[in-house]
């Protein structure tokens, strides 16, 4: 978001003896409890006391020259999908809640922590991680910061990491992406979001939606940000950034299908804008026909992966606990109930083939770049009243981010509106273990598209 301390710049303070890790946490935590922010409705739990604590030893550390990695002394949160040891794992519902307490950290949650990150606290989410919109009946639905006077959603299904990011909760927010829930946050609060590959993170200690297609990534100020927390929750040395690439000659596909009319006029505006803007740098942008895209949605006709495999799981809490689920939770995961054995096979056969035919078409092209979320986010009070509303908002919000978990991509997220605009999402994106590229394009767009903001 425009404004906001990156990981570098707080490392450089922490340095310089300018702030401390306390003063941070500190900080950090006040905005939590401010009774007039979004505190109460991003998180579910909060560590205060054991985020001090650990702060206070942070410092000692850099004292003593004792530094872990670029995030040591940050204030982070997790996504209430992950593990925190003596908790229950809730997950955004009460269901839950009478589950015995983990015995250890996610290992994500625990290679943040050993990477000196300072745990403030468990943010919200939609129930399950069962929804893009980020509404939840159960602990309170946060808004993003754009027109808080209405409340407008703040995309889910990682709501709450997004906020906390957004609002300096938090600098880094750990959260899931089954078919876009850190992008769409990302995009609808103003903030950067990556999706790696999902097999490059592992997934214990989290709750799944779908095995198929969950993954996990960091919200963070900036792409450089991302890329730090990337490196640290993939467990690779912490070597020297990617170089990042020059705009002149790059080749950037845009699907066709990104500048249908589905897209708001002011999403198409904005967007049209940010690839004016990097054409003016040299970049190639070209419109391309992907008729997979078009097909993604027939493939998965039938509830796709994420409906029968997240009913796989639940199906041992539903018959005792199926009136304290979220009812628009219900609805899906009776999809995966009732969706047949060779429906599923074939969904997952035909995957296969999408993903080959739609890496041919992209072989020849060095990024993929879409709009995050085609529409602006709605007002909460309008989806959480009428599921007519609601259940249009949630395929349309989806629509552009889970087209990359079904390629089991990676992509980012970055803000391209002006400061103080509605906010709009650009999507980077590329296929499976292109990470790396994707991460480095990203920071070459953000830096050109900052540029160029008055």
């Amino acid at each position: 978001m425009h404004g906001l301390s990156t990981v570098t710049s707080l490392q450089q303070q922490l340095r310089q003896g300018r702030v401390t890790s306390e003063y941070l946490v500190r900080q950090a935590l006040d905005q939590i409890a401010d009774t007039t922010g979004q505190g109460k409705f991003a998180f579910i739990r909060v560590f205060a006391d054991q985020a001090i604590e650990q702060a206070r030893l942070s410092d000692a550390g850099r004292r003593a020259g004792h530094v872990r990695s670029a995030i040591e002394g940050l204030p982070v949160s997790v996504k209430d999908a992950f593990d925190v040891a003596g908790l229950p794992t809730t997950a955004g519902s009460t269901v839950l809640a009478d589950q015995p307490a983990a015995r250890a950290h996610a290992t994500l949650v625990q290679r943040l922590i050993d990477a000196g990150g300072i745990l403030v606290g468990r943010t919200n989410m939609s129930e399950f991680a069962f929804s893009g919109v980020g509404i939840n009946p159960h602990y309170g639905s946060p808004s993003c910061p754009w027109d808080r006077q209405t409340g407008r959603i703040a995309g889910g299904s990682s709501s709450g990491a997004g906020v906390a990011v957004a609002d300096g909760m938090s600098v880094i927010s750990l959260g899931t992406d089954t078919g876009g829930s850190v992008r769409i946050p990302a995009a609808f609060c103003g903030v950067t979001g990556f999706k790696p590959t999902a097999r490059r993170l592992p997934a214990q200690g989290m709750v799944p939606l779908s095995t198929s297609l969950d993954s996990s990534g960091p919200l963070a100020p900036s792409v450089a940000c991302c890329a730090v927390a990337d490196a640290i929750l993939s467990g690779r040395p912490q070597d020297t950034p990617s170089e990042i690439p020059s705009l002149d000659g790059l080749r950037l596909a845009v699907p066709a299908c990104a500048l249908a009319d589905h897209v708001e006029s002011y999403v198409q505006s904005t967007f049209q804008h940010a690839l004016d803007v990097l054409a003016s740098a040299g970049a190639h942008i070209e419109i391309i026909d992907l008729p997979e895209f078009n097909q993604h949605a027939y493939i998965n006709r039938h509830g796709g992966l994420a409906a029968p495999e997240a009913w796989h799981w639940h199906q041992p809490f539903f018959a005792d606990h199926e009136k304290a689920y979220d009812p628009r939770v219900v609805t899906r995961l009776l999809c995966g109930r009732d969706m047949q054995a060779h429906d599923y096979i074939d969904v997952l056969r035909a995957r296969e083939r999408w993903i080959a035919a739609v890496e041919r078409q992209l072989q020849w092209h060095d990024a993929l770049l879409m709009p995050t979320a085609p529409i602006l986010p709605p007002p909460i009070s309008q989806l959480s009243a009428c599921d007519d509303a609601y259940f249009p908002s949630h395929g349309a919000i989806l629509r552009h981010t889970s087209l990359i978990n079904f390629l089991d991509g990676c992509a980012l997220s970055i803000p391209c509106h002006e400061p103080g605009q509605p906010p709009v999402g650009l999507m980077i994106a590329g296929p499976s273990l292109s990470d790396a590229r994707v991460l480095a394009i990203g920071q070459a767009i953000e830096q050109q598209l900052q540029a160029q903001s008055p």
